[in-house]
């Protein structure tokens, strides 16, 4: 089946439509956009220019997508937003597309729920099954992991990581990067200990929870030094990919230092 258009909707001659998308009233959609078969716009939606939208996603009225990004850099390049599938964009969010000086592509990946208001700024890298709560928020650059989940309010700083599994607090801003299974509160915030409930809730074992917990102990105790505590993780828990993960994660020279417990 083609595409269903309403009459009061304004669609470029350039962009490409699958099969059975759904563009509402209101809509505006401009050059080199692509969507994916049973796509739906629900009315009013903006997308401006060099955006992709995989298949079966919704977005919400007055959703702005692919608008040039909010860096005094950018000097009209044509770079993109690729939205993957099945995703859920809800009222007044704005994705933005990326820059020339960064990966002049902003991505986001698949089954992801993106509330009212929120904000996906130029260059960041968001995963699979990510939630961000209403008015959520990240910086240019910023990198987040599958399934982590940023809370209503919540702030990450540009250039910063939240890992896979990561909770962040409502109302909490980010100007460190969180690991992945951890869970951060405050402002500014602070790590708090592992998102058990969260993992509890995406089927991880007892077992896989108490290494977890066991290597965050060790990783965050009070004796020797942060480096020698790293490697004591990595020697400890060889075989085990989740520690692993939280240790290459905190190996990696990053732009923002690592989300630590308070004293």
């Amino acid at each position: 089946m083609s595409a269903r258009i309403h009459p009061t909707a304004v669609v470029d001659k350039g962009a490409e439509l699958a099969n059975d998308v759904e563009i509402g009233p209101g809509c505006v959609i401009g050059p080199a956009v692509r969507l994916g078969a049973r796509t739906r716009l629900m009315a009013h939606v903006f997308i401006e220019s060099h955006t992709e939208l995989g298949e079966d996603n919704t977005v919400f009225p007055f959703a702005a997508l692919g608008g040039a990004p909010q860096d005094l850099s950018y000097k009209g390049e044509p770079t993109r937003l690729v939205i993957g599938a099945r995703n859920v964009i809800r009222e007044h969010a704005t994705l933005a597309r990326g820059t020339a000086r960064g990966r002049s592509v902003t991505t986001v990946g698949d089954d992801c729920l993106i509330m009212g208001n929120c904000h996906i700024a130029h260059d960041c890298i968001v995963g699979d099954n990510v939630i961000m709560a209403q008015t959520a928020t990240i910086g240019g650059h910023v990198q987040v992991g599958d399934f982590a989940f940023l809370s209503g309010l919540s702030g990450v700083h540009q250039h910063g990581r939240v890992g896979r599994y990561a909770f962040v607090g409502a109302s909490a801003l980010m100007t460190t990067d969180l690991i992945p299974f951890g869970l951060a509160i405050g402002n500014h915030a602070h790590l708090s200990g592992l998102n058990v409930v969260g993992l509890k809730r995406r089927g991880f074992t007892r077992e896989q929870i108490h290494d977890l917990r066991a290597a965050y102990r060790l990783l965050f105790a009070e004796e020797g030094t942060f480096q020698e505590r790293v490697e004591d993780c990595a020697q400890l828990y060889a075989n085990n990919v989740e520690v692993m993960e939280i240790v290459d994660f905190v190996r990696i020279d990053a732009a923002r230092p690592l989300c630590m417990p308070r004293d």
